[in-house]
């Protein structure tokens, strides 16, 4: 842990003990709201500044759109938690080369979009959004969250010719799990969390657990995959990965990578080239 996790983690578990409602409140908050968010970063500045900008809104936030291009052929690029669009700068000129259009946006309570968070039916609504204005995708590139979001898009109405996951995570309970894990929560926490997540931040879900299962119904999705995972993510175990793979059987390739870590992972030149090779068959 870091010192500020590791103060934070420390207060709400010294909280919990005279007042573990407010404790819960507090995690649950912190849990559902994006610490920061991720400035544009100098590298990313210049395909960023070229992207032509629209708008989308969902639950009333507006969402900043990225298009290169006209729109025609559409490559979807989907980024992760306290993340942002810009985070794709390094594929746009390859897609641009292949006559692709790439097509982002920031979620909301990230980048320049409206709010405060986001879930993952947010991101699914987006997605549905963004295929009605621009038809289905060519291919779709999703890190982390995203993943799982397209994932779950997939079994509705969207259409994609491809996929192209990084550091995907197939058990949704995994957020709440790190998240707990990352602060050091004491296991009353990390259960009045999951407990929070399913009866308030998904109300209207039967069992999100079950839902948001990356590897759930696998026949509802014939979509080729490739699923690319380092093995130095701090945050996401590989694992993760070769639970995805298991799932999707000969539909889906593996692609295990080492000593990239987890932070810059977009912006890594072997990423690039992997998902380029995979996207322009």
């Amino acid at each position: 842990m870091s010192r500020a996790e590791l103060v934070v983690g420390g207060l709400l578990n010294a909280v919990a003990r005279p007042a573990p409602v407010l404790a819960g409140r507090l995690a649950f908050g912190l849990f559902c709201h994006p610490v920061r968010r991720g400035k544009v970063l100098p590298a990313e500045r210049a395909a960023h500044e070229r992207a032509v900008t629209e708008e989308l809104s969902v639950n009333g936030k507006l969402v900043r759109v990225y298009r290169w291009g006209t729109g025609e052929r559409p490559v979807l690029m989907l980024h992760g938690w306290q993340s942002r669009a810009s985070r794709y700068a390094a594929f746009v000129p390859h897609l641009e080369a292949l006559g692709l259009s790439p097509v982002s946006f920031d979620a909301p309570g990230h980048g320049s979009s409206g709010g405060r968070s986001t879930t993952i039916l947010e991101y699914r609504e987006i997605i549905g959004g963004l295929q009605r204005r621009y038809g289905a995708f060519h291919s779709v590139v999703a890190h982390s969250l995203g993943a799982t979001s397209m994932l779950l898009a997939l079994r509705g109405d969207v259409r994609a010719g491809r996929l192209v996951t990084v550091a995907a995570v197939k058990d949704f309970g995994h957020f709440p799990d790190e998240f707990a894990r990352i602060l050091g929560l004491r296991n009353g926490l990390r259960e009045d969390l999951r407990d929070r997540i399913e009866h308030r931040l998904f109300a209207e879900v039967a069992d999100p657990w079950a839902l948001f299962d990356a590897t759930r119904g696998p026949e509802e999705i014939d979509v080729p995959m490739r699923i690319i995972h380092d093995t130095d993510d701090d945050m996401v175990p590989v694992a993760q990965a070769h639970a995805l793979k298991d799932a999707y059987g000969e539909q889906a390739e593996l692609v295990i990578t080492a000593g990239l870590g987890r932070r810059k992972i977009l912006g890594e030149p072997e990423i690039v080239a992997s998902a380029m090779e995979f996207i322009a068959r």
